[in-house]
């Protein structure tokens, strides 16, 4: 099973084809034997997964904003295994697995990398089985700023050359996705509503990475 790993490592990855580096901490939110069990147990039960490993094949990043006006707030709010007796009503009927993301991207543009890009993560319904989750720190009215919106092009443009990336989204875009082939939520009911990171950031992002030809939502 995993160790719970309390330590920070620094990261500068060149990036090919470009002459700059892309710095990410390394800044692990608790992976432990229950969150383990309890990831192994999503895939199965939510997404129709059966599979013994914590892994994911991502095809697609996800971006969101935390809703939280700091760091420490969302990594403390993501470190626990499990989500917290009473938080989350809407989300906790259906496990109780703590919801968290791959990275975390600070108000200055600090990346931090909370687990390996290709461990299970909750934080997009239907699609976690095959999505890295980005969160910035803010909100619709403490809005992104742009040294995060640099920060996720580096990032965007790190992991499309690490993995085989087909699509970027935000968060409120997901529920676009229910009924195509890449959809896997067990229960059709099971949605929530979503407004992250905002439809300005995501226009921004996409002008700035058009050249990676990610997709954006399926054709309706």
């Amino acid at each position: 099973m995993q160790k719970i790993f309390m330590f920070l490592m620094l990261n500068f990855i060149a990036l090919p084809g470009f002459t700059q580096e892309i710095k990410i901490i390394d800044k692990p939110i608790t992976y432990d034997s229950v969150r383990v069990r309890l990831s192994i147990e999503y895939l199965k039960e939510r997404h129709g997964i059966i599979q013994n490993t914590h892994t994911i094949q991502p095809k697609m990043i996800v971006l969101h904003w935390t809703a939280a006006k700091t760091f420490s707030s969302t990594f403390n709010a993501f470190n626990t295994s499990k989500l917290p007796n009473g938080d989350r009503k809407d989300i906790a009927v259906v496990s109780s697995l703590n919801t968290s993301s791959q990275y975390l991207i600070d108000r200055d543009g600090t990346i931090y990398r909370l687990m390996p890009d290709n461990y299970f993560a909750r934080h997009v319904i239907g699609l976690n089985y095959c999505a890295i989750g980005i969160e910035n720190v803010g909100s619709a009215d403490f809005p992104l700023t742009d040294a995060q919106l640099k920060a996720n092009e580096e990032l965007v443009r790190y992991l499309s050359k690490k993995y085989k990336i087909e699509y970027l989204i935000g968060h409120y875009e997901y529920i676009k996705f229910k009924g195509t082939s890449l959809w896997k939520e067990t229960n059709p009911k099971y949605q929530t509503v979503k407004n992250d990171p905002g439809t300005n950031f995501m226009q921004k992002i996409r002008n700035r990475v058009k050249d990676l030809n990610l997709k954006g939502v399926p054709a309706q």
